[in-house]
């Protein structure tokens, strides 16, 4: 019985995994000058929040990468890898996202404190 139960959850996670990671890295596009018109409380929270996310992301990456496929799943490693990599170019673009963050908030914040 408890063999069923295993065999029967491990397709049902990893089409949920690949629903879930393939609605939350719908092309999203790094947008600097936006950046500009925010104040620095708000930049300071647009960066946590991207802290976040990429903490969000590489914890669900691991989890994929760490998810048992049975053998008899034909293509399941391949779909695995797949998500894994997906997740990887999230966090990327994330990354990016970050770097103007921090790169708008050097340019505005650091007037004004000093």
């Amino acid at each position: 019985m408890n063999l069923i139960s295993t065999t029967t959850s491990a397709p049902v996670l990893l089409i949920a995994v690949l629903l879930v990671a393939g609605c939350s890295s719908i092309g999203k596009t790094v947008d600097p000058s936006k950046y500009d018109t925010l104040s620095c409380t708000e930049l300071n929270s647009a960066l946590g929040t991207n802290a976040g996310e990429i903490s969000q992301t590489a914890i669900t990456r691991g989890k994929v990468a760490n998810t048992s496929v049975p053998r008899w799943l034909l293509g399941g490693s391949r779909v695995k890898t797949a998500v894994a990599n997906r997740e990887t170019a999230r966090i990327d673009r994330l990354k990016h996202q970050q770097d103007a963050i921090a790169a708008a908030r050097v340019r505005k914040c650091q007037r004004s404190a000093g």
